[in-house]
């Protein structure tokens, strides 16, 4: 059942509290029916990632999965190479904004609208933390092929073996 946080005085006062905080949004969601389905959305071990990870097992790579990124609190890389430096992200076309397939949803539009703002902030200033401490970085959109995502990664992980091998 969701409760509106305005139904008791201290409900209201401790939702405030948590909000400000930055433990819940500023916004509420439109209806309970959007509140369900969003917290239904997995953020880890996608349909994608899962359809990525078996061609990379399959042709032979090995590779951890949902490694928190070095000294970003809060923030995992979806799959990784580690004795490579590589690590690949797999976005959803909605919450990080791909230009070709993104929707804006109509209800608490500013919010959505900052919300996937921040999303695509943080995405940049993730990409840019890692790439400065040397890891290549590689982003693919939920609609890519796995086969062409996997045939990407697979260049990746090659060529950083054979630059290693070349420098020993």
């Amino acid at each position: 059942m969701l409760v509106h946080p305005e139904t008791s005085a201290i409900a209201c006062n401790r939702y405030r509290a948590r909000r400000q905080n930055g433990v819940v949004p500023d916004a509420l969601p439109s209806s309970a029916a959007v509140s369900a389905r969003m917290s239904r959305q997995g953020s880890r071990d996608t349909a994608v990632e899962i359809a990525v990870r078996r061609l990379l097992h399959a042709s032979g790579l090995r590779y951890r999965v949902n490694v928190p990124v070095p000294g970003m609190p809060r923030r995992t890389i979806d799959i990784v190479f580690g004795k490579y430096k590589i690590a690949i992200f797999m976005d959803g076309c909605f919450w990080h904004g791909c230009p070709q397939h993104a929707t804006h949803p109509k209800a608490n539009a500013d919010w959505w609208r900052a919300k996937l703002d921040r999303n695509m902030a943080r995405d940049r200033e993730t990409t840019e933390h890692l790439a400065a401490q040397g890891w290549t970085v590689l982003r693919f959109w939920e609609h890519v092929p796995p086969g062409e995502v996997a045939a990407a990664v697979r260049a990746a992980v090659d060529l950083k073996k054979r630059v290693r091998g070349a420098a020993r």
